[in-house]
């Protein structure tokens, strides 16, 4: 802990928010299972189940009002008390305070929303956490055990996501959705643009290829000052012996040749690597990983 707060206090990231200024901060960047994942025996997961100094958390970004003391998560990651503990310690809730002004669910894959059982009975027993989500995630949730208890027991209470239409947070931010194409088994999956009063953020930790977008990724970009962007694997090499095409995400060497002549490339940040991403272990010229504790100011 006492590392990840000196990240959060020294991180040279893409801004340096005004003491009142509303800002996102990076609370994980390792794909659903984080690293080291469950049962490795590699040499580096060895390495890092003896060195917590080496682990990553599961990718997830807090969004942050200093003014009104809100709290938002993107997220319900399996690290969900370790990161609401960070969140507590660098932005503490006012007295009488909700746990958390809300969390914005991107799909229903592992790492994005079973956090959200720590809300239940069984941990937090919470009441009413705003939980943001797009129509086919909210039904997955209101229809499916265990979640649809926290429902029933209001330990959270399901708020409609369209495609493309911004909501409003508080009077400074705003949320904006978009659907991307991606293994959608129990609900369809989002990115999100947040937009404070003077800057834009990008958070899009899972799509299956760039081309399937029916959006050119370039045009996003533009639209925004910091792109955090799905780099789960760095190439094809990684996984010896697995059909990519069974977990299809843009290759980072993909992303990189198609915005390779783009000014565009100098706002994207990669988030959600897999273990198997040399890059959570090494740094390599024109590639910017993002590192859990970054701040960006909105």
């Amino acid at each position: 802990m006492r590392r990840l707060l000196g990240l959060i206090l020294l991180c040279a990231c893409a801004s340096t928010p005004a003491p009142t200024a509303p800002y996102a901060i990076v609370l994980g960047i390792a794909q659903d299972g984080g690293y080291p994942q469950a049962g490795c025996n590699r040499p580096d997961c060895i390495a890092a189940w003896r060195n917590p100094k080496l682990r990553q958390r599961v990718a997830s970004l807090a969004i942050i009002d200093p003014q009104s003391h809100q709290r938002w998560l993107i997220d319900a990651t399996p690290d969900f008390p370790s990161q609401l503990r960070t969140l507590e310690e660098v932005a503490p809730r006012a007295n009488d305070a909700p746990l958390l002004d809300g969390i914005l669910l991107t799909h229903a894959h592992i790492g994005h929303y079973l956090g959200l059982a720590q809300l239940g009975r069984e941990v937090l027993g919470a009441r009413s956490i705003k939980t943001y989500a797009m129509p086919r995630m909210r039904d997955f949730l209101d229809r499916n055990a265990p979640w649809d208890q926290l429902v029933h027991l209001h330990n959270i209470e399901l708020v409609p996501l369209e495609d493309g239409v911004a909501v409003q947070l508080n009077e400074r931010i705003t949320v904006t959705p978009l659907r991307v194409p991606h293994r959608d088994e129990y609900s369809e999956t989002a990115g999100f643009i947040i937009r404070g009063p003077s800057r834009s953020i990008l958070w899009l930790p899972d799509i299956d290829k760039w081309e399937k977008w029916s959006t050119p990724l370039e045009s996003v970009l533009a639209r925004v000052d910091v792109a955090y962007l799905d780099g789960t694997f760095y190439d094809a090499s990684e996984l010896p012996g697995r059909d990519l095409r069974e977990i299809p995400h843009p290759l980072i060497t993909e992303t990189l040749s198609r915005l390779k002549a783009s000014p565009m490339l100098a706002k994207v940040r990669f988030i959600h690597l897999n273990q198997s991403n040399p890059l959570l272990r090494e740094r390599r010229d024109r590639i910017v990983v993002a590192k859990d504790g970054e701040r960006s100011g909105l």
